[in-house]
């Protein structure tokens, strides 16, 4: 189906070209109308339009179906009201008699009265009669679900509401009985919700839920979440779908100023980070020169609080450097690829080796790994904290070992990290991955950071994965992050 505009129609044809396609994947007909009434591109999937009487020019919808004063009347309520929803015609048939037609009518854009009308047409009497499979259905559902505090509407195959209880009311305003009949994408915000509504009334649609933006009767927008589920009559025929909404306005305006904070406070960090740093370089430069110039005349005593200020300042660097570094992390900047971890970890284990050789821990690297989907710079942020950590906390053990594996799963890939050292107690697994929090001294006798498995966990949550830690007293650790593949 080709949906190449009338250049006539003078529309926008991105925008024009967006709309029709999603007006088409979930309406079986719709027709672009111009000023005049003609129609300048139409997608018929059901054959309604072959019904319609002939007389007029073979494109004048609006002599095929209306008269010239109907139409007239029609579009200056759509000037005034903005839409149309759901006009029911009576069209004759050639051989005597009518057949009734919903008609809704909206303007590509909001240009002015010449901007092209979309109509939506929909044969309404199959939904009318009393023996249509269809309506047992809706009435079953209706005496289940009249009562249900979430608000449900059953949608056919063509995009329109058969089933709506009141609770609908409070979610959008419009009484159920304004809401049946009405074609489900007078409702919804964008195109991208409407894709997601055509998706959801395919034959075999798996069920699925969603965020989406509705439009209420006062014209606000409200966030729902919407369950969608196939729904099948009895003899197995596909009937449409069948929506549980449920109002998230307030979470996803919660979710939007926490994120809106989180913004805020990543700044603040990354401020205070970077403006530490000058007075940190003046101190531990002030410090070098006491001790190159004035090392004679300090004592024993004077020189060992020279000691003190300068390793308070270097934990001072590192920290500044660590929280610059944390709330740098899910920049735009970051480009997601598949990286080899092996490579990755040939240059952490150099960097490492000094302290390796020093300690005298073994570090088994798998022989194979997969590609893993990650930003190569925050996969080598993770090796060296995980095995930073592991290194600085394992504690003094006989044949000391760290055993590093990159498995696949079925939701992507998981890193292991695993040492044979102290282990954790169970009540601090999720607290050693909060900001400033750490297990004790290190191994140098020294304090760590805390920020270190922070990062990790704020990588993996910016990569739409999670980690995690294996661990009990006296049984080793294991660190374990998982990498989505998508």
């Amino acid at each position: 189906m080709s949906f190449a505009i009338a250049m006539d129609a003078e529309l926008p044809a991105d925008f024009a070209r967006d709309v029709l396609e999603g007006l088409a994947r979930l309406h079986q007909t719709v027709v672009v109308l111009d000023a005049h009434g003609d129609v300048v591109w139409q997608k018929d999937s059901a054959g309604l339009l072959s019904k319609f009487p002939r007389s007029g020019t073979p494109r004048s919808i609006a002599m095929r179906i209306l008269d010239p004063g109907r139409y007239a009347e029609l579009c200056r309520r759509l000037s005034t009201q903005g839409r149309i929803v759901n006009e029911r015609l009576e069209i004759p048939l050639s051989g005597g008699g009518t057949f009734a037609v919903g008609l809704s009518l909206t303007r590509l854009g909001r240009v002015g009265d010449g901007t092209p009308l979309v109509a939506l047409l929909r044969p309404i009497a199959d939904h009318e009669r009393h023996d249509h499979p269809l309506r047992h259905t809706v009435e079953y559902l209706g005496a289940i679900l009249d009562g249900a505090q979430e608000a449900v509407l059953a949608v056919d195959c063509d995009g329109f509401v058969t089933y709506a209880n009141p609770a609908i009311e409070s979610l959008l305003g419009y009484p159920s009985a304004e809401i049946v009949d009405k074609p489900v994408s007078a409702y919804v915000q964008n195109m991208v919700d409407l894709d997601r509504f055509a998706a959801a009334l395919r034959p075999g649609a798996e069920p699925f839920t969603q965020d989406i933006e509705l439009r209420r009767k006062d014209e606000a927008i409200v966030w729902v979440s919407v369950t969608a589920s196939g729904l099948a009559l009895p003899d197995g025929v596909h009937a449409g779908a069948v929506l549980v909404l449920h109002d998230v306005t307030e979470r996803r305006r919660f979710q939007a100023e926490l994120s809106r904070k989180n913004v805020e406070l990543e700044h603040y960090v990354h401020t205070v980070s970077h403006d530490l740093r000058s007075p940190l370089a003046a101190l531990l430069g002030f410090t070098r020169l006491l001790r190159q110039d004035y090392s004679e005349r300090l004592d024993d005593k004077a020189r060992h609080f020279l000691d003190r200020i300068e390793q308070a300042g270097r934990t001072m660097e590192t920290l500044t450097s660590e929280l610059l570094e944390l709330s740098r992390i899910g920049e735009r900047s970051e480009r997601k690829a598949l990286v080899d971890p092996l490579r990755v970890l040939s240059i952490v284990q150099a960097e490492l080796k000094p302290r390796l050789d020093e300690y005298g821990v073994t570090l088994v690297l798998p022989e194979s790994a997969p590609l893993v989907l990650c930003d190569r710079t925050r996969l080598y942020q993770v090796f060296a904290n995980l095995l930073g950590n592991a290194l600085d906390h394992m504690g003094p053990v006989d044949d000391p070992r760290i055993t590093i594996d990159v498995a696949e799963t079925p939701d992507g890939h998981v890193i292991s990290v695993a040492d044979n050292g102290r282990g954790i107690e169970p009540e601090l697994h999720e607290r050693i991955f909060e900001i400033f929090q750490t297990l004790g001294l290190r191994r140098d006798g020294r304090r760590g950071t805390g920020v270190g498995l922070a990062i990790v966990r704020k990588i993996a949550e910016t990569h739409g994965g999670r980690v995690w830690v294996e661990s009990r007293p006296d049984a080793g650790s294991t660190f374990r992050l998982l990498l989505p593949r998508s």
